[in-house]
């Protein structure tokens, strides 16, 4: 039975997350080891690993390495703290394979840590672009540090081949969290009134304007 190692640092991954951890569930062959940290752990940002937990997921490992502090000093300091704790819990249990995703800090801090005790590590949502931040930077240093990519688009796919890496090692998977739309129970439209506590209009009106008088 192999291990996967899943690394998550706050509700934006963890959603995205969600359709693979229950695949991963439902493997017999597959054993599912769901490491906590960043965000999920701070009561500032809600204690959000308790959403996990009422998801009835086990939480195998907790990594504390947020500072109290957002400035640039005090994140680099808690990228320091993350590789540190990582490389702990890798060393008390060890996945076969560790899932990552995206470009937080946090989660370039769990990948850092597992370069030198050469765990594979497979990403999602590599080759894309977040242009005036440094999560740029980040998600690009992760793809490199990863074996096996698992990017949304043919875009993203070609993007990570001309960062040098292997063809054979990418899949276009797509975006992990559209499968998150075939569990959504939808709300009727009188349940929907009544949580806004307003009354929808039945239809719009015909519009026989012409492309003309919409420009104007």
């Amino acid at each position: 039975m192999r291990t996967i190692g899943v690394v998550t640092v706050a509700r934006s991954d963890y959603g995205i997350y969600l359709p693979v951890l229950r695949r991963i569930l439902a493997e017999p062959d597959l054993r599912l080891h769901l490491i906590v940290s960043g965000m999920h752990l701070s009561p500032e940002f809600g204690l959000t690993v308790k959403a996990i937990e009422s998801d009835g997921l086990e939480v195998g490992e907790r990594v504390e390495m947020l500072v109290s502090s957002d400035t640039p000093e005090g994140v680099a300091k808690s990228m320091g703290l993350g590789t540190i704790g990582f490389s702990q819990a890798y060393t008390r249990r060890r996945p076969d394979v560790l899932l990552v995703l995206g470009d937080r800090f946090e989660m370039h801090a769990a990948v850092v840590a597992a370069v030198p005790l050469r765990i594979p590590v497979a990403h999602i949502h590599g080759g894309e672009l977040t242009e005036g931040a440094i999560d740029d930077a980040l998600r690009h240093s992760i793809t490199k540090m990863s074996h096996l990519h698992f990017v949304s688009t043919e875009t993203y796919s070609r993007r990570v081949i001309q960062m040098g890496e292997e063809p054979w090692r990418i899949v276009v998977s797509g975006a992990p969290a559209l499968d998150n739309l075939e569990r959504t129970e939808l709300l009727s439209r009188s349940e929907l009134e009544n949580q806004l506590g307003l009354k929808l209009a039945r239809a719009f009106p015909a519009c026989h304007l012409s492309s003309r008088q919409l420009r104007a």
